[in-house]
């Protein structure tokens, strides 16, 4: 008996305090993550609307890339009339 007793004042902290520990930090551990992606995924209103007029920028680009495109001919020999139109 006195064994037991012995080793078991030789223990610091008993298993069932461990226990509570370990799930204090795991739900620290979840809160913080949770925080992290939280400021990770919001985006201010000055970089939505940066991002828009970017977008935006690229649209008007885009149009007008095919607006000023002109036709060109094919190059290469010509087979047959109807590849000269």
């Amino acid at each position: 008996m006195r064994a037991f007793v012995a080793v078991r004042n030789m223990l610091p902290i008993s298993p069932v305090d461990r226990v509570s520990e370990l799930h204090t930090e795991l739900q620290a551990l979840k809160d913080y993550i949770e925080e992290v992606f939280t400021d990770y995924n919001d985006i201010d209103e000055d970089t939505r609307l940066q991002i828009e007029l970017i977008n935006q920028s690229l649209a008007e680009l885009h149009v007008d890339k095919k607006q000023n495109s002109k036709h060109r001919n094919k190059i290469g020999y010509l087979t047959n009339k109807n590849d000269e139109e």
